[in-house]
């Protein structure tokens, strides 16, 4: 089975359980012949593929009405893959998705790694730090590195642990964040897994 999660800058592919990317400025998908189910959450990406019949939208066999209107569908799948815990998707933005029982609750959206540091920058030079991820964040800072991986981290720390649940990361910086969740779980294949969970179901059901 391939599949494949498209993103803003990557087509995330895992054939079989062999894992890898292609950029989604170079790649051609016509160029992939065989069957292959995807989401995808880039508007362009998404017009080409659909003048390509082996390239099969997962979206249209979700349950939409257990989420809502506007939600991506990246977070959709990472929420059918569990029945309990926070899910903290580190990608471009950072969401923030809660499971209970397999019924989704709710979530947020956080920035990014790389959106966060360029607010930063942009509001001053001064401010152009990289983000300290070993920062006790029991402690109040007393230099300007810490006090800006403090006002990042420590909002979003206190806001996932007050759920008390267990913690799964993925995305691009999961092992980045892993650093101030020790004991959260990483699953870089998470979306991957609430795909074929959505597969396995939808044949079922033929």
């Amino acid at each position: 089975m391939l599949l494949c999660d498209i993103g803003n800058t990557s087509y995330h592919f895992l054939e079989d359980e062999v894992d890898y990317k292609k950029d989604t400025l170079t790649f051609d998908p016509s160029s992939i012949k065989e069957e292959i189910h995807y989401i995808c959450v880039n508007p362009k990406v998404k017009t080409i593929l659909k003048g390509l019949e082996n390239w099969i939208d997962i979206s249209s066999k979700l349950d939409m009405s257990k989420y809502y209107e506007t939600m991506g569908v990246d977070r959709m799948l990472a929420s059918e893959a569990i029945e309990n815990g926070i899910i903290i998707d580190a990608g471009s933005a950072v969401t923030v998705d809660i499971v209970k029982d397999g019924v989704f609750q709710g979530g947020f959206i956080y920035p990014g790694l790389n959106a966060m540091s360029n607010t930063y920058k942009n509001i001053s030079s001064a401010l152009d730090y990289p983000f300290n991820f070993e920062i006790e964040l029991n402690k109040l800072p007393k230099n300007s590195v810490d006090a800006i991986s403090y006002g990042y981290l420590k909002t979003l720390y206190s806001e996932v642990v007050s759920h008390d649940m267990d913690i799964i990361l993925t995305g691009g910086d999961a092992k980045e964040f892993s650093k101030i969740f020790p004991d959260a779980k990483v699953d870089e294949n998470l979306i991957f897994k609430g795909m074929k969970k959505i597969i396995s179901r939808s044949s079922q059901n033929i």
